[in-house]
């Protein structure tokens, strides 16, 4: 009976192991997480922040090693009219991106800043960087940005080639500019998020099933160095992306029924 028990349980992660490929399981997200869209850490917080996309509150949730909900910030002067993803800068402070747009008709977006002093209070107030699209340039949707040199770069969501946008990190009003297009080879190309390393030698582009590595490009021209195409074998609405550390990533997916609403970790090494 001890034999099969152990059998049993060596199936069990066995199983597991398969089911998420190259994905190492972290946690389970607290359950009343469905709709997690973007993931980051602040440098001088140890916790792990999140927030939820269109529909839901203007929360800004601190998660422990666990994926449990320890602290809670609301942004007091912002709406959630579709918050895709997170980044930080090198101060600890956290920005929202607000740049949802399924149905392509928005014309203003906005990314919110939330001072690191204010991730330790119950109640927060934004800054607000505001941004239009180049007059030349469709509307598009957006669910992955990153900070880099001050300067926030914006990755449209196609299913072929998109764009990417360049806002200048300075509160108030601006008209982006359109950095850059590009096509990946393939299908499924949807970027759904995007991070930059802390020693600004890597970047990491995800969808569903895989992720995009870009290394040895030259200052912003990201797509002028290496490009690597890595493919899980797990396929999940995965919306949120951060560096752990220069070479490990953190990813979250969506809860959908019994599947995803977990955290997992990916060495890119």
């Amino acid at each position: 009976m001890i034999y099969l028990k152990r059998l049993i349980f060596i199936t069990l992660i066995t199983t597991s192991c398969q089911s998420t490929g190259q994905l190492s399981f972290e946690a389970d997200l607290a359950s009343n997480l469905k709709e997690v869209s973007g993931t980051e850490i602040s440098i001088y917080s140890k916790l792990i922040w999140v927030i939820e996309d269109a529909g839901n509150s203007t929360n800004l949730y601190g998660l422990n090693i666990d994926g449990q909900i320890v602290k809670t910030v609301k942004i007091t002067n912002a709406l959630n009219k579709d918050w895709e993803d997170l980044t930080t800068d090198s101060k600890g402070n956290i920005y929202i991106g607000d740049f949802g747009n399924n149905n392509k008709k928005r014309e203003k977006f906005t990314i919110y800043k939330i001072n690191y002093n204010d991730l330790s209070k119950e109640k927060a107030e934004a800054s607000a960087i505001n941004f239009q699209l180049p007059k030349d340039l469709k509307s598009r949707d957006f669910e992955a940005f990153f900070l880099y040199n001050n300067a926030y770069y914006i990755f449209s969501k196609e299913a072929k080639t998109f764009s990417v946008l360049q806002v200048p990190n300075v509160t108030g009003n601006h008209i982006a500019i359109l950095k850059s297009s590009y096509n990946f080879n393939g299908d499924k190309n949807k970027i759904t998020a995007a991070d930059i390393s802390a020693d600004g030698k890597t970047i990491v582009l995800l969808n569903h099933n895989k992720i995009w590595k870009l290394t040895d490009y030259k200052t912003d021209d990201f797509f002028s160095g290496s490009i690597e195409n890595i493919t899980f074998k797990h396929n999940s609405q995965k919306e949120g992306l951060c560096f752990k550390t220069n070479t490990t990533v953190l990813i979250t997916d969506e809860r959908n029924k019994s599947k995803g609403g977990n955290m997992y970790s990916f060495n890119l090494n």
